[in-house]
């Protein structure tokens, strides 16, 4: 899983999100950094509240948090949404290549990108392509 921070980034450069089932997300600047929350019909549920869309909690008495408003959570896509996302981003350029090595406990990420090879490394999967997508999220032309 990305980290939050790799998380907030991608939002920031526009990254969005349509909230499904299981998906994850993070409340930053909360004291809840490091809690990840999830997508669930029994008890995280995406409304309306105020006009506006909200992931409401249901069932969670034993703290104070009953809403917080879309806008305001992180996502934390998984290593197929990120790869889906960058796939449709590459699908628009002349060579729309890349794929993801692992060697020496090391993922890299090699993608061609306006005639550049580049090479993006994690150990963990989803943070290699999360650095390629927030590569060429914040270099389009």
């Amino acid at each position: 899983m990305i980290s939050l921070e790799m998380a907030r980034r991608l939002k920031e450069a526009g990254l969005t999100w349509e909230p499904r089932q299981g998906d994850r997300f993070g409340l930053a600047d909360r004291d809840m950094d490091e809690r990840v929350f999830v997508i669930n019909d029994m008890a995280a549920m995406v409304e309306m509240l105020q006009g506006f869309p909200a992931v409401m909690f249901h069932g969670t008495p034993e703290w104070a948090l009953d809403y917080v408003f879309l806008g305001d959570v992180i996502w934390l896509p998984e290593e197929g949404h990120l790869r889906q996302r960058l796939q449709r981003v590459l699908d628009g350029t002349a060579t729309p290549e890349f794929d993801l090595l692992y060697a020496d406990g090391v993922y890299t990420c090699r993608l061609a990108w306006q005639g550049e090879a580049l090479a993006f490394r994690a150990t963990d999967a989803a943070e290699a392509y999360a650095q390629a997508l927030m590569y060429v999220m914040t270099s389009k032309e």
